[in-house]
């Protein structure tokens, strides 16, 4: 009986057991490794959906000086016939492409506002014009708003009718970031020259 036992006895030997462990290893990396590579897939997705949403968020560009307007003293009532105002890039703002940047008038009408869209396939002194100023290509700019750049605009708003104490808006929309509005307020009496905003 115990002869029998003794050889038919089966034993588990040091290399299979090594062979198993082998596997178990290797199913356990190959595993961690595919998760820890969706988590930082996830992770960078997340990320960059936070820096496009902040960029979508804040205006990547400022107002810099005061807001200048000129009037018409001869028309009845008196109106403001156009506003100069002077932009630049916020403090770590990306370059803007001022041929794809939307400014819009908002002008009161019947207790409320009346919205009149200017693009750049108007830039042909109409409705406005951009001045550069220091700008870093000399006198042949290439249109994109950049550090150290400033963009003097001009709107013309002859057509627009805004009269004494008439609240009026502003709002310069570039291709990327939130709109910059500018909101303004004509004075009681029309001048030659104005400031409206300091």
């Amino acid at each position: 009986m115990l002869r029998r036992f003794v050889k038919n006895e089966k034993g588990f030997t040091g290399l299979e057991a090594a062979i198993v462990l082998i596997a178990f290893v290797t199913v356990a990396a190959v595993f961690s490794y595919v998760l820890l590579g969706a988590g930082f897939f996830a992770t960078q997705k997340g990320q960059e959906t936070v820096h496009t949403g902040v960029k979508q968020a804040t205006s990547s560009m400022e107002l810099v000086g005061s807001v200048v307007a000129r009037g018409d003293t001869s028309s009845d009532p008196n109106k403001i016939t156009n506003v100069t105002f002077t932009l630049q890039l916020a403090a770590g703002g990306q370059p803007i492409d001022l041929n794809k940047t939307v400014i819009t008038v908002l002008v009161p009408a019947d207790g409320d506002y009346v919205e009149y869209k200017y693009s750049n396939s108007t830039l042909d002194e109409t409705h406005y014009q951009v001045t550069w100023i220091n700008s870093l290509q000399g006198d042949n700019p290439d249109n994109y708003l950049e550090e150290f750049e400033k963009a003097e605009v001009l709107i013309k708003l002859d057509n627009l009718n805004i009269n004494e104490n008439e609240d009026f808006i502003i709002e310069v929309k570039p291709p990327i970031g939130a709109s910059y509005p500018i909101e303004l307020k004509a004075p009681p009496a029309i001048d030659d020259v104005m400031v409206l905003l300091k």
